[in-house]
């Protein structure tokens, strides 16, 4: 009788520990894509004026998601901040999206809030190439500027900003910055986009275009703006973001702003993920609000 009870006992504590796990679960998946979150970075700098403050907000991989009709909710987060720019780091529709009006919509929205910079993404590309070649066309018409391997000087505050724009890798073969190996128009973009005295932003969506071998130490570039590894996808307590992209598994280089080399590299963890694949988790959506304050 004593046995049977102790089993039921098991059976009971087992079946409790896995409600709650289950629940755990269920609930963390549900913040990573419903929990909308502002996170917000400072960065220092020598190169603009003493007491000046340029303040811009960064989202991506949208990938086709919308938080509520429209994204009115992700539309008045970023307008509560203020912000001085908008920067769209890429993947904001799947390679697969039957059209492109979710992103389209937001970003007519969005440029009513304050100017909007949009950089291509893996899944753009994909879906320019299998889908519709207008992609690009649609996005300017909203008034957004696209910035594929091309670039802008703006005066904001009465201060001077050179905003890029890139998807490709920022070296060669064997991960090494050189002439012969790159792609020429990058390296030639790349090489007139440095040749500035004036603050330098370069929006990438991959972060890996610049954090392999010596990218960061031979390229004069301020700041990269980037999305791309979703903060890991996973976030495992204490070990961090289980995948990102290029870097593989438990990577580096997932969320937040980083010294590397000559630049900073600052990683949103985007906004959701292609629901195709491994859920989110314990990583919820995020907009990246970053000041950058004069120090002269």
């Amino acid at each position: 009788m004593n046995q049977q009870k102790e089993k039921k006992n098991i059976i009971l504590i087992l079946l409790t520990i896995f409600i709650i796990v289950s629940v755990f679960c269920i609930y963390e998946i549900y913040i990573s894509y419903k929990g909308l979150i502002v996170n917000n970075y400072c960065i220092k700098t020598n190169e603009i004026s003493n007491n000046s403050n340029i303040k811009f907000a960064v989202i991506g991989d949208l990938h086709n998601y919308e938080f509520n009709d429209d994204n009115q909710v992700l539309i008045e987060k970023i307008k509560k901040q203020h912000p001085n720019l908008i920067f769209i780091a890429g993947d904001m529709l799947n390679s697969d999206s039957e059209n492109s009006d979710i992103v389209i919509c937001l970003v007519k929205k969005l440029v009513k809030i304050a100017p909007v910079y949009y950089a291509l993404g893996n899944h753009e590309f994909d879906y320019i190439k299998n889908r519709d070649s207008r992609l690009v066309g649609k996005i300017e018409n909203t008034g957004a500027v696209v910035l594929e391997n091309k670039y802008k000087d703006i005066i904001i505050k009465g201060e001077t900003l050179r905003i890029g724009g890139m998807f490709s890798y920022a070296f060669g073969k064997e991960d090494k910055v050189d002439k012969k190996t790159m792609d020429k128009n990058v390296y030639r973009f790349l090489e007139e986009f440095q040749n500035t005295s004036n603050y330098k932003i370069m929006i990438s969506h991959r972060p890996d275009s610049f954090i392999f071998g010596n990218a960061s130490e031979v390229w004069d570039i301020n700041l990269i703006v980037s999305a791309h590894n979703h903060g890991g996808q996973v976030v495992i307590p204490f070990l961090g973001g289980f995948y990102g992209g290029d870097q593989g598994y438990l990577p580096k280089y997932t969320h937040g702003v980083y010294n590397k080399g000559k630049m900073k590299i600052a990683i949103t963890s985007g906004l959701s993920s292609n629901l195709k694949k491994l859920p989110r988790f314990n990583n919820r959506p995020e907009i990246m609000i970053i000041d950058i304050n004069g120090e002269k």
